[in-house]
């Protein structure tokens, strides 16, 4: 049976594991990526790793029909996809009861965000159901567009990227999601009050400047976002791609998901405008003092915050200072200069958004439950990035990605091959680049690395800020770090050589981000807010204030990332590795030396050459005894002996040839992944066998009970209407008569959930009444017709292929006639056109279809019995269409009917039957096999192909409800006081910062440490290619019986005929050549030779 991407005339474009290229350099995989990305295939193996390339655009293969094509399937029955990856988890999780993860990597604009929020959907998807655990999924799916509207942002590089990290953990109890978890990592803040250019600011701003409805917009004093100084600095206010107004009703959808309130949104967003206001206080100087520009821009931020406008404008402009002299404290209150106010000012605005930020996280925390078991991680964070202007924002985020980079070498790279030597496996060594030596420059205690210097300088400064970045540069210069070959200095700030390439920081702004100190006076002035939810933000004991070295941001940062590191060390890794193929954004663009220096920087060749080198799998002895026992009779339920000679005895049972497995000190390892899939398809299918041994027990148990009343319950529908066959009257219903469950490629056809109620092979007769073969499959849904059709061209030229060639709705059937005499005859009506077929097996045809019509429409089927049907014939071209009619006569004794077409009528003749009266009588039960052994058998299904074509467009969201139909943000108790912002805002104090924008900096990066000293591979040697074998002479069989064709692609044959056997089919027919014609025959009529 062919593979899915292997159906009819489905187009192939490079190779799906890039394990199998032929040369393993950097151009052939740049090439290999391409040819699948200018055909929209976007994903590629090396092995288990998943190679992802950003499309730019809606791809079409997210739907249903995938989430079921991919659903408990091995990875090589299908193309590579983000689906198989979630399930490869999920079964993981299921069966080994262990913990699971998924990183996902790349530098920013990669694609890694969708690619979180595909897996989490997938895994909602397939993973049970009921109240208790739908409300997990919903509050899982739903978290995205709320930490994405609060916590993503348009940047030069990446219309949503994330600017912050989250570790999402979804917790499992016997398979279904009953808990999980959300960590967030390194918000940046500093964007709440200053963007680069052509960059904009958090998403949710603009959704509530462009979604809040009429009300609401007057409440908060919201305008167009150009009026706003945090907003209008940067010039860039609408992205290509991006709905604010949706986006702002889902969010709000979101947050009600959450479980947070009307009052708690009110607050949520107040405070996200009040930062808006907040932003438009401007200062100027006067005597050496800062005052505001204009007192007017004072009131409404202090409305939204629940201040006075007089105590804000004086925590803004002044600092009460406590001094010590003698053992005598004194307070003085300090005024601020300019610098130092806009400063406080942005500190505030930082503050509010950061607290909301961890309220929204906790929001989402209450939601689930936090159970500590086996769970599914999902590791989406910040990529890797290169700026015009690179800050301390900038070093943190790549320090994070250094560590994820650190966790991939560790172990796809160094551990593996590690592996290999303690567990005595010959191994030639793969070189690679440790990228340990770059993380120890950036966190290293001893010898001190950038981050402890940068704590140690912010330690002595205390309350001076002047002159702290150059004393952080002084100190860099000091110690050993010039020295080190990926750290380069200079006079404005460093050069460290990252994997992914160089980046220059500027250490101006480095000390007081890394402080992150928020004074006194501003906690003060938030804890006397009359808004009870921004006093629960700010929660600090200011009189009980405990002396110590404060935490700093760098502190955080690395102690996150080395306990993210730890906990994804716990659990089972898979890996995603996203690539951006340009800085344009636009499909199909290819940036070819862009994308070889990703494939570089992330290791990708080296990781080829590890995986063609060494094991796809490898296992402690004790684990894949009791996993594969089940394989023979021998080691199931138990094996009496040693592990490795009951693993011996499984090898050689599966008739796995040595080469491909190998024994370690403790550990089993197996060579190919092909030889892995054939231990668990063998273990599927003992499974599936002993399954179902047990439901067809249980069956004949119950089918023992029911089949009296179900014939009872059929025979009610021709009862008095129409006579009954001598030898079908007391036939017991088997429902299947086609092997549909021994024949998984006919059973492709039919959707994956359907369950199939009846399917049987008939005779259907076309407006010539012409007898061709069908099978028709009733399922609770639709009624299929299948039949075949040979290939025109492509690689499967000449072959017969089964194809729907009519699906039903229940709702599309009209009506079903039938003949009051014993003929098998049925006429189904549909609104189209009608379909004639003669079935033995009608009465319980009419039954099923019957029952699940009434299920679907709320109503009885309409079934007619006259001995004259007209019925509607289809209509092709500029022809066809119009009636034909059946008409049907009782003549003699004849059991099977006389056919006479004349014209556009064909009357059939039959003898007469058992009265209609008749009812059937009690039997044994016996279920008839699908397919039978003896040479007069009734034909076998053929095998399948399966065809996997039209990859339909993602699900989208549910619309949110409309602002305008949400409650008021307006606060309650906030009496009759009408406030108006004022005119104008600042949109002149935008124009006084020209920031001149250099597009230099978006190129590809300088090479980083991951790709440097990589020796050239070397040439291939020529050699003479061998002459082509000769082509094999065929296998040949003899004919035991004769055997007449029955369609036009099977062979006639007489007893003794030699056949020469091209093609073996597990279904029973197979491919042969007799007198040069080829063509199908049945293989138990003919014994190999």
């Amino acid at each position: 049976m062919p593979y899915a991407w292997q159906s009819k005339g489905m187009k192939q474009s490079g190779v799906e594991d890039m394990v199998l290229l032929p040369k393993i350099q950097e151009g052939a995989i740049v090439d290999n990526l391409k040819k699948r990305y200018t055909e929209d295939l976007i994903y590629t193996y090396i092995g288990p790793v998943l190679i992802s390339v950003n499309p730019f655009k809606p791809m079409p293969y997210f739907t249903e029909k995938e989430l079921d094509q991919y659903q408990g399937a091995a990875s090589y029955e299908n193309p590579p996809h983000i689906y198989a990856v979630a399930d490869a988890m999920y079964r993981n999780m299921i069966s080994e009861r262990e913990k699971q993860c998924v990183i996902i990597s790349g530098e920013s604009g990669a694609g890694k965000t969708v690619s979180a929020k595909y897996i989490m959907s997938y895994i909602a998807k397939v993973s049970g159901g009921g109240p208790n655990v739908q409300r997990v999924k919903d509050v899982i799916l739903e978290s995205n567009p709320l930490l994405e509207a609060f916590g993503n942002a348009k940047t030069v590089r990446n219309n949503n990227s994330s600017r912050f990290g989250k570790y999402v953990e979804i917790q499992f109890s016997g398979g279904q999601p009953d808990g999980g978890r959300i960590s967030n990592f390194l918000l940046e803040k500093s964007r709440v009050v200053s963007q680069n250019p052509m960059e904009r600011n958090f998403h949710v701003f603009y959704q509530l400047c462009a979604g809040a409805n009429k009300e609401d917009r007057e409440a908060l004093g919201l305008t167009n976002p150009d009026y706003y100084y945090y907003l209008n600095q940067s010039g860039a206010f609408v992205v290509d791609g991006i709905d604010d107004v949706q986006d702002y009703n889902e969010t709000r959808k979101a947050m009600d998901v959450m479980g947070i309130g009307l009052e708690e949104q009110v607050e949520v967003m107040s405070i996200v405008a009040g930062i808006l206001h907040l932003g438009n206080i401007s200062f100027e100087e006067s005597g050496n003092y800062a005052i505001p520009c204009d007192d007017e821009f004072m009131a409404f931020p202090a409305y939204l915050l629940g201040v006075s406008d007089q105590l804000l404008k004086t925590k803004l402009t002044s600092r009460v200072m406590e001094t010590k002299w003698g053992g005598k404290s004194e307070t003085v209150n300090m005024q601020l200069n300019v610098e130092q106010a806009s400063y406080t000012r942005d500190a505030l605005a930082k503050a509010l958004y950061s607290r909301v930020f961890d309220y929204l996280v906790n929001a989402v925390n209450a939601a689930m439950i936090d159970r500590q078991q086996v769970s599914i991680g999902i590791l989406d964070i910040y990529g890797f990035e290169i700026f015009q202007k690179n800050g301390f924002e900038q070093f943190c985020i790549n320090f994070v990605n250094e560590k994820l980079q650190q966790i991939f070498i560790q172990l796809t790279l160094k551990a593996e091959q590690e592996e290999y030597v303690d567990e005595g496996i010959k191994w030639t060594p793969v070189e690679y680049f440790n990228n340990k030596i770059v993380c120890d420059l950036i966190e290293s205690k001893r010898p001190p690395g950038i981050m402890s210097i940068l704590d140690d300088v912010c330690a002595t400064l205390h309350a001076q800020s002047d002159g702290a970045d150059i004393k952080v540069l002084e100190k860099l210069g000091q110690a050993a770090l010039p020295g080190n070959q990926h750290y380069v200095g200079f006079s404005a700030g460093f050069t460290v050589q990252h994997y992914a390439g160089k980046v220059t920081y500027e250490v101006d702004g480095f000390c007081e981000r890394n402080r992150d100190v928020l004074f006194k006076d501003i906690i003060e002035l938030m804890q006397s807010s009359q808004h009870k939810f921004i006093r629960d933000l700010f929660v600090e004991d200011l009189v009980n204030v405990k002396r110590g070295k404060p935490t700093t941001a760098s502190t955080k940062i690395r102690t996150q990332a080395n306990q993210l590191v730890d906990r994804l060390m716990l659990c089972t890794p898979h890996y995603v590795r996203c690539i951006k193929p340009n800085e344009t954004k636009k499909a199909h663009d290819w940036e070819t030396e862009r994308v070889r220096h990703q494939v570089e920087y992330l290791g990708l060749k080296e990781n080829i050459r590890v995986r063609r080198a060494g094991f796809a799998y490898r296992r402690p002895f004790d684990k894949f005894l009791r996993r594969y026992a089940v394989l023979t009779k021998e080691t199931f339920p138990h094996w009496h002996g040693s592990v490795t000679d009951g693993i011996k005895h499984l090898m050689s049972t599966v008739n796995m040839e040595p080469d491909q497995w190998q024994f370690g000190r403790t550990k089993l390892f197996v060579k190919n992944p092909e030889s892995l899939f054939l231990l668990e398809e063998v273990r599927e299918r003992k499974y599936d066998h002993y399954a179902r041994k047990i439901q067809k027990c249980w069956r004949r148990f119950r089918s023992d009970l029911y089949f009296d009343s179900l014939k009872k319950q059929a025979s009610s529908i021709v009862m008095n209407k129409k006579e009954r066959r001598y030898a079908t009257i007391n036939r017991n219903f088997a429902g299947d008569y086609i092997g549909i469950d021994e024949n998984p490629a006919l059973k492709s056809l039919i959707g994956r959930r359907e369950k199939i109620e009846f399917a049987a092979t008939v005779n259907k007769f076309d407006r010539r009444f012409k007898c061709t073969k069908r099978d028709l499959v009733i399922t609770g849904q639709f009624v299929y017709l299948i039949g075949r059709e040979k290939v025109a061209k492509g690689p499967q030229k000449g072959q017969f292929i089964e194809v729907v060639k009519r699906k039903l709705a229940m709702e599309e059937v009209v009506s079903v006639s039938l003949s009051p005499y014993q003929d098998d005859f049925v006429v189904l009506h549909t609104k189209d056109y009608d379909t004639v077929f003669e079935t033995v097996f009608k009465t319980e045809f009419l039954n099923v279809l019957n029952a699940k019509y009434q299920h679907q429409m709320g109503r009885g089927l309409n079934v007619a019995f006259n001995q004259a049907i007209t019925f509607s014939v289809k209509k092709e071209g500029w022809g066809g269409g119009g009636k034909k009619q059946l008409a049907f006569q009782k003549v003699g004794q004849a059991s099977f009917p006389s056919l006479k077409p004349s014209g556009g009528k064909m009357m059939v003749s039959i003898g007469a039957g058992l009265p209609s009266n008749t009812t059937p009588g009690r039997q044994a039960v016996r279920r008839p096999n699908a397919a039978r052994s003896q040479p007069n058998q009734a034909r076998p299904q053929q095998q399948r192909q399966q065809q996997q074509q039209g990859w339909g467009r993602p699900p989208a969201q549910a619309p949110g409800v409309m602002p305008g139909s949400r409650g008021s943000l307006k606060r309650r108790n906030t009496g009759d006081k009408k406030m108006s912002i004022p005119r104008g805002g600042q949109k002149k104090v935008a124009n006084r910062k020209s920031k001149e924008f250099n597009p230099d900096f978006l190129k590809v990066a300088q090479p980083g440490a991951g790709a440097g000293r990589r020796a050239p591979p070397a040439p291939m040697p020529k050699r003479n290619r061998a002459p082509p074998p000769p082509p094999p002479s065929l296998p040949q069989c003899k004919a035991v019986y004769a055997y007449d064709a029955a369609d036009t692609d099977e062979l006639s044959f007489t007893a003794d005929a030699i056949i020469e056997i091209v093609k073996k089919d597990p279904s029973g027919w197979w491919t042969g050549k007799l007198r040069g014609r080829e063509g199908l025959f049945p293989a138990n009529y003919v014994e190999e030779i």
